[in-house]
């Protein structure tokens, strides 16, 4: 059994998602790659998380794949890729296997829950193809980013160029990825490919002040509104006016049905109180 390459942890309703290969910079390895597929496929069906914060042990988010250690594994790794046909050849099941790896990136993009990318330190390759695919991007003032592909005679993968492309725009995108520029979080910022930069010290507070927040939202209202943001990349806009009147309703009646809820445990805890003689007397 694979030693845990990603750890949980809870506060409140808040899942903190942690990469932990910290001697090897957080790179994805393909034990760690599988893992953390796992691990947001479930957190994205849990109810009790509302809200998802991606970080890296040590001194770094993410420094891209681990290429030495994918290449070493990578035929083990490939034969356990059913194909899809049984004529598929190795390079057909090496791209079902890369994609099934790129499923990380569609889980956080996806999911119906905010997702927080806290970036602590260097943020490279498919890290920074993560990063792009949470909700939000926090970085630590000591963090650097690069997209380390195009230097490496590799295209990129999990997301980036789509992600990247949406969020900075095609001349940015192009630049970010052509160029291939190491960038600290100020120079990060001033792209566009951080929200906000903060103290070292200070980032893991200002983020989870930041995951409560949006924790709290009532959770299907921040699903759909989520749901709507997500296909306005693709749909026409009339298109988009239909989804938004539509999970406009969905979301009024989630709350009144939540509402609803509450209200029928209140009156049951208050009857059971009563039966037992608990409860308030007068």
């Amino acid at each position: 059994m694979s030693e845990p390459l990603v750890k949980l942890e809870m506060d409140g309703s808040v899942c903190v998602v942690t990469l932990d290969r910290p001697d090897v910079l957080n790179a994805l390895d393909t034990n760690l790659m599988r893992q953390l597929t796992d691990v947001l496929s479930d957190i994205a069906h849990d109810e009790d998380v509302r809200c998802v914060v991606l970080t890296g042990a040590g001194r770094a988010f993410c420094a891209g794949g681990d290429v030495r250690a994918i290449a070493k594994a990578s035929n083990d790794r490939v034969s356990e890729v059913k194909p899809r046909s049984p004529k598929s050849s190795s390079f057909e099941r090496r791209v079902q296997w890369v994609r099934r790896g790129a499923e990380a990136s569609r889980l956080l993009h996806e999911m119906p829950k905010p997702t927080i990318a806290m970036i602590n330190g260097a943020c490279a390759g498919a890290g920074l193809s993560l990063a792009a695919a949470c909700d939000f991007r926090h970085a630590a003032s000591s963090a650097v980013f690069r997209s380390a592909f195009t230097a490496a005679g590799i295209s990129g993968d999990y997301g980036g160029s789509w992600l990247w492309t949406c969020i900075l725009g095609t001349a940015k995108a192009r630049q970010l990825f052509l160029i291939d520029q190491k960038r600290s979080a100020k120079q990060a910022f001033d792209f566009g490919l951080v929200d906000e930069v903060h103290e070292d010290e200070a980032l893991k507070d200002a983020v989870m002040a930041l995951a409560h927040q949006l924790a709290s939202l009532p959770g299907k209202g921040a699903a759909y509104s989520k749901a709507n943001l997500n296909a306005a990349l693709t749909e026409k806009f009339s298109d988009s006016l239909d989804r938004e009147s539509l999970n406009m309703m969905l979301a009024r009646e989630a709350m009144i049905n939540e509402a609803r809820q509450r209200k029928a445990e209140r009156a049951e805890l208050e009857d059971q109180g009563r039966l037992t003689g608990t409860g308030n007397a007068g």
